[in-house]
């Protein structure tokens, strides 16, 4: 997922404490903690006061939006309009598959369902990170000495249902948040009590990662390894309860060893990152054992790094202890998506503010998109590098020093502010437009659907549908009409890593064709609707004879439903009037992604001397056959 940005300004701590009388009320905001256990919801109407707040047990609800339905139904008189969910999953494109639950979804199908314009979802430890600027002495408990650099790094971690890690990173007078996986690192022992633990948990994983005892079923994990057959199992918060007691030595010993454990990713964590602002420590855990963790070993082995003690000692690690820290960074989140009361974008405003922090050049960029936002959104790099008078790098430097990985997303939040969603225009070719008009419409509509597609593609079955043809015995395309141009391009480009393939444009030999498949073969069949009869029997037919099926088409198509792995093309598009040319430019790009991705997986076997040139592979491949029908 692309970093998100958040003020440094020390303001921020004084806004969520604002009169709302001063801020006046705004059009309510749902936001949303989502846990593998719990979720939690509330509405904001003034920026920091969350009002009807209510948690709700995941494993009452059947799937994502019963849930958050079930909440909007305890809140009938505020319909919100925009929302930001902090989930705990790592965030990457439009579809969401959760970790610690089996729920999937798309988020723009969430946000039609529930009648939201603008739904923003983030990592839940992105959100939290995006708080910690505003977190004062009320809301954190030192562990440890250390003192803060101002201009550090900040690590955040948090043992829960499993092991959240985030950092923010200082970029002018802005923080970029880091989505990390980090929790998932190997878990590496400090003493012979943890080697025990870990040697206990050979017998069953081959890996080992630090989420798995570093977390609250690692506690329970921890209990059982240490003590064996000799106790009875516990359940954490049982583990915990004895431990905080003091009346049972097998919890303490648990809890003594969790906190030692805890203390060495932390540390290794401060190293990796290069921590100087410190370390927090959040979670549903931590916050809860109270002065039992400022007791444990937690800061003795966050220190034990030998050569890089001294180093460390100087990092100060905080427990987090306020409340509503996922809401208040959802919430600074939010801010840079939906457009201000007068029709402002905070993005825009954003850029204002840091004019004068940005080296000339950068200045030059800035005052491009000031005077035409919406130009910006539609114009390649070194067009917007030629009416800056800049080179094209410049134009990546002005997007990175407002916290961006670059252009595309920039401008992916500069439309997000600007519409209240990702930059979508549709717009309809009359016949008595203006050749310029007409050109416009078609660039637009083509640029916004591919945007569209950019966040609902569906990368698994991508990568599902490379092994397939990689490992295939044979290849054929078949294509019929306007789908007819897409299968030749794939035929060229399969052809070209010696890949035995053929295109076929004929229905009538499609079912003949079908029938010396075999179970070795794979079948792709591309087609806008997935309903033309020809390709369906065809579909049949090579299923009857165990090939496998690739589908490029439409998710809800009779097609979509015999296929071993759809690449979903969704796009919605008249062509009664005129040729629906944007479905075949997305059948275009889905062909390309496969070839790129079966080039890059064919790269180790690329000799030295030929790797990197296309015509010359390193050996041929086995077959794939693509049916293709329009």
């Amino acid at each position: 997922m692309p970093p998100s940005v958040v003020s440094t300004d020390p303001q921020l701590a004084q806004l969520m404490a604002t009169d709302p009388a001063d801020q006046g009320e705004a059009e309510p905001r749902l936001l949303a903690d989502i846990g593998a256990t719990y979720a939690r919801f509330c509405i904001e109407r003034v920026r920091g006061r969350f009002e009807r707040v209510a948690v709700l047990p995941c494993d009452e609800h059947a799937a994502f939006v019963p849930l958050v339905q079930a909440y909007l139904d305890t809140v009938p008189d505020l319909r919100p309009r925009h929302g930001a969910f902090a989930i705990a999953y790592p965030i990457d494109g439009d579809w969401v598959r959760m970790t610690n639950r089996a729920w999937e979804f798309s988020i723009q199908d969430v946000q039609q369902q529930l009648g939201l314009s603008t739904l923003l979802v983030v990592n839940n430890f992105t959100a939290l990170a995006m708080a910690l600027p505003g977190v004062g002495e009320a809301g954190r408990v030192q562990v440890g000495g250390g003192v803060p650099a101002t201009d550090g790094v900040i690590g955040l971690l948090g043992p829960g249902t499993g092991l959240g890690v985030s950092a923010l990173i200082p970029a002018n007078d802005r923080w970029i948040s880091l989505a990390s996986e980090g929790g998932h690192t190997s878990f590496a022992p400090g003493d012979e009590r943890e080697l025990r633990v870990l040697r206990h948990m050979w017998q069953t994983l081959p890996h080992v990662s630090a989420e798995r005892l570093v977390s609250g079923p690692g506690i329970e994990l921890i209990h059982e390894a240490l003590n064996g057959t000799n106790l009875t199992p516990l359940p954490t918060a049982e583990i915990v309860r004895r431990a905080q007691r003091g009346d049972d030595a097998a919890c303490v010993d648990t809890l003594d060893c969790f906190c030692a454990m805890l203390g060495t990713v932390a540390a290794d964590l401060a190293i990796t990152l290069g921590a100087t602002g410190g370390i927090f420590v959040g979670g549903g855990i931590v916050p809860r054992l109270g002065d039992l963790f400022l007791r444990s070993p937690f800061r003795q082995r966050f220190e034990a790094k030998g050569r890089f003690s001294a180093y460390l000692s100087r990092i100060p690690t905080y427990v987090l202890t306020a409340d509503n820290l996922a809401f208040h960074g959802v919430s600074t989140l939010l801010v840079d998506h939906v457009p201000t009361r007068d029709g402002g974008n905070p993005l825009l405003e954003r850029i204002r503010n840091a004019r004068e922090q940005l080296s000339p050049a950068e200045r030059r960029v800035a005052n491009v998109v000031l005077e035409n936002p919406r130009a910006v959104l539609n114009d390649a790099v070194g067009v917007i590098s030629k009416r800056a008078e800049v080179s094209q790098p410049t134009v990546i430097r002005f997007c990175r020093s407002l916290g961006f990985e670059g252009l595309a997303d920039f401008k992916l939040k500069l439309g997000s502010g600007l519409t209240g969603t990702i930059p979508l225009q549709r717009t309809q070719v009359h016949r008595q437009d203006a050749t310029s008009d007409l050109c416009a419409k078609v660039l637009d509509n083509t640029i916004s659907s591919i945007v569209q597609f950019r966040e609902s593609i569906n990368v698994d079955a991508i990568e599902r549908a490379i092994v397939l043809l990689r490992d295939a015995a044979r290849v054929e395309l078949y294509a019929v009409g306007n789908s007819a141009m897409v299968a030749l391009d794939a035929q060229h480009k399969l052809f070209r890593f010696r890949i035995p393939v053929v295109a076929r444009t004929d229905p009538s030999v499609f079912a003949i064709a079908a029938e010396v498949l075999g179970p070795a073969d794979v079948a792709v069949f591309i087609s806008s609707s997935g309903q033309t009869p020809e390709l369906v029997r065809a579909a049949d037919a090579a299923k009857d004879r165990g090939a496998a099926i690739v589908a490029i088409t439409s998710t809800q198509s009779p097609l979509a439903r015999k296929a071993d792995v759809c690449l979903a093309v969704d796009h919605d598009e008249d062509s009664s009037t005129f040729v629906a040319m944007i479905s075949r430019i997305l059948h275009l790009l889905v062909i390309d992604m496969v070839s790129v991705g079966l080039a890059v997986r064919r790269m180790p076997d690329v000799p030295a001397a030929t790797a990197g040139t296309p015509d010359v592979p390193a050996q041929p491949a086995p077959g794939i056959w693509i049916s293709h029908i329009g």
